[in-house]
């Protein structure tokens, strides 16, 4: 197995994509081999300073797109960039999963060019965690890609993050809730009751109904929660923002740390052809290994496959 890392995305490259690298290495089996995009002579140096070799393999990539970049224009702009060598590796068949702390945006928009979707998907989206007080998880999904949704879209969501649910993190039959002002099947805006009345006799997953703000964290109340790409990535910092809070004020246990986004360090783009994680762009060096890690089981657990076999 072949994953592709982009050596100069995030706040901190290449110095946390490195040692990041490094640390995974350690850790992955020993027939991964990471290919690691970016400067081939920065890498080399890097490599040879800390005698590491074994396991890596180096692309030359000259260019980089940044953070404040428009997606769009970069990835014309930009053919030799960290992103589109590893995305391109990718579709050839070169490597088998891609990983970036770099541009969400650009990492989607040519991903969406050069991997494309699974056939008959709308649209993909980005699936997360939140940590529960059992040590298990909930998946949220979407979390950030398409801010506007249609209800079709929010039910292929629905579907995708229940199979993420059941292969990666080996939940039977994931009991799936839409996000919602109140629990009963008339509240909410006219997506919500839309997307309920699509979902509510659905034999594709295990609808359980709508599911309140304050029913994200209960144990056993749902498995996964679907909702558009604006709310979901606001939660979703919304959580960061209260960890970063709890910590600042020294306040924490072994729950509170689980909320601590380095221990996962990358989330999936499901619904694409090909295996891409993109992780936060403050990512540090145990983020980075986490991401990798991460990769790993995602190819390992053949579900894009799966996917592929769904729709």
């Amino acid at each position: 197995m072949k994953i592709g890392v982009d050596i100069m995305g995030g706040d901190f490259a290449p110095e946390y994509t490195l040692q990041g690298s490094v640390l995974a290495r350690e850790k992955l089996p020993n027939d991964v081999k990471l290919v690691l995009i970016g400067p081939a002579k920065t890498i080399e140096s890097y490599l040879k300073q800390h005698s590491q070799s074994e396991g890596f393999e180096i692309v030359d990539a000259t260019e980089v797109i940044e953070m404040d970049e428009h997606p769009s224009k970069a990835f014309v702009q930009k053919p030799n960039s960290t992103i589109s060598v590893g995305l391109n590796l990718l579709s050839k068949g070169s490597i088998d999963g891609f990983a970036s702390t770099g541009s969400t945006g650009a990492v989607m928009v040519d991903t969406m060019y050069t991997i494309k979707s699974i056939l008959g998907i709308i649209r993909p989206c980005l699936a997360s965690i939140v940590p529960l007080e059992n040590g298990s998880h909930l998946i949220l999904a979407d979390v950030g890609i398409t801010p506007d949704c249609r209800p079709d879209v929010l039910y292929q969501y629905a579907m995708l993050a229940s199979k993420y649910a059941e292969y990666i993190y080996k939940i039977n039959n994931p009991r799936v809730g839409l996000l919602n002002i109140g629990s009963e099947s008339e509240k909410g805006n006219l997506l919500a009751k839309a997307t309920f009345d699509l979902m509510k006799d659905t034999e594709h997953f295990n609808f359980i109904g709508n599911v309140e703000g304050n029913d994200l964290l209960k144990i056993n109340k749902a498995d996964v929660v679907i909702c558009d790409g604006f709310v979901g990535n606001i939660l979703l910092k919304q959580f960061e923002g209260f960890y970063n809070l709890l910590k600042n004020r020294h306040l924490t246990d072994d729950y509170i740390e689980r909320f601590n986004f380095e221990n996962y360090g990358g989330l999936p783009i499901l619904g694409v052809n090909k295996v891409v994680i993109v992780g936060h762009g403050a990512s540090s060096p145990k983020a980075i290994m986490n991401m990798l890690i991460h990769t790993y089981n995602v190819i390992n657990s053949k579900l894009i496959e799966k996917l592929k076999d769904t729709f």
